[in-house]
């Protein structure tokens, strides 16, 4: 009899759109959107989360009886992670590394931006108003960069590389890493808030980060500090946030995400003083759904023949441990 082959379920927006480079794999491949998933995961024995948003596995959990594997085609994976996976033998892994490089420069564009000025420019451009300025060098400015894992220390190279004076924010205390200095204490992040003209955040989203940047971190940034979100939009009390940006007690917020997303039209973070909005993208570059896909073809050829797999995330902590397999 002819062997078997193992079915993957793809869980994506639009089910009808093929991914590249999987046809090969040697595997039944179920594209669904989420109202098919539960169909899909019948008999399934692994996972793709194309829709990285999506909550829906949460919801069919019980039709997941023969699943063994989830890939998640996402750094994070808040909205993946709930109890009954917690407690289960599914492996769970993630795109660590496709996002660093893209995400690093992204911060340090905003970081650029915001010491030349660049919001007041294209205000006076569009008034057609001719305005010289003097704006700040980057050389020498602190940044703290909230996160130690990948995408963290992907920014804390690039800033050090441009000559901004770096430091981490952690679990741990390390007096001399390589990447940032010096890594303090992230639990005490009001107290260190104070110290950088930069504070960046990078950490996944958990029970210990949710609500992280509160009213008493904003209150001690400087008054022209910067504050720059491309983790998750509930590291930030954006109420608070709100209140500081209109008080001017710190001088501006570079944003990327966003307790609800997409961000209501009507949202006052539009219209806030000194905000620059992006829509989630600070690491989608031209052919990341092709780096990606091809991601995911190298671990399921590794579940194929029996090997460990890459980026097992700690279901616990929710992100994969610094050291672990790339």
């Amino acid at each position: 009899m002819p062997r078997t082959r193992p079915v993957v379920a793809v869980l994506s927006e639009n089910p009808t759109d093929r991914l590249p480079g999987l046809d090969g794999l040697g595997v039944d491949l179920r594209y669904c959107a989420a109202d098919g998933l539960a169909e899909a995961l019948r008999g399934a024995r692994a996972l793709l989360l194309w829709d990285f948003f999506s909550k829906a596995v949460r919801d069919v959990w019980t039709e997941a009886s023969h699943l063994e594997w989830i890939h998640i085609a996402a750094a994070g994976v808040d909205t993946l992670l709930f109890d009954e996976l917690r407690e289960s033998d599914v492996v769970v892994t993630n795109a660590r590394g496709v996002f660093d490089r893209p995400m690093a420069e992204y911060v340090l564009g905003a970081v650029i931006a915001h010491a030349k000025d660049s919001l007041n420019s294209f205000d006076l451009q569009r008034r057609h108003e001719w305005r010289h300025r003097e704006t700040r060098s980057i050389a020498g400015a602190t940044a703290l960069v909230v996160g130690t894992g990948g995408i963290g220390r992907a920014i804390g190279k690039l800033l050090r590389a441009a000559g901004l004076v770096v430091r981490g924010a952690g679990r741990r205390v390390v007096v001399d890493d390589p990447d940032f200095g010096e890594i303090v204490d992230s639990a005490n992040l009001a107290a260190e808030a104070a110290w950088c003209d930069h504070l960046i955040l990078a950490a996944p989203l958990t029970a210990a980060t949710r609500g992280l940047v509160d009213a008493a971190v904003l209150a001690a940034m400087k008054p022209d500090g910067h504050l720059i979100n491309i983790a998750r939009g509930p590291l930030v009390d954006e109420a608070a946030l709100l209140d500081a940006l209109a008080r001017r007690s710190i001088g501006a917020a570079t944003l990327d995400v966003f307790d609800t997303e997409p961000l209501p039209p009507d949202h006052p973070l539009w219209d806030a003083p000194n905000v620059t909005i992006t829509a989630h993208m600070s690491g989608d570059v031209a052919g990341w759904r092709e780096t990606l896909a091809a991601q995911f073809a190298t671990n399921a050829r590794r579940w194929l023949t029996c090997q460990p797999l890459c980026n097992v995330v700690d279901k616990t902590l929710g992100y994969v441990p610094t050291g672990a397999t790339a």
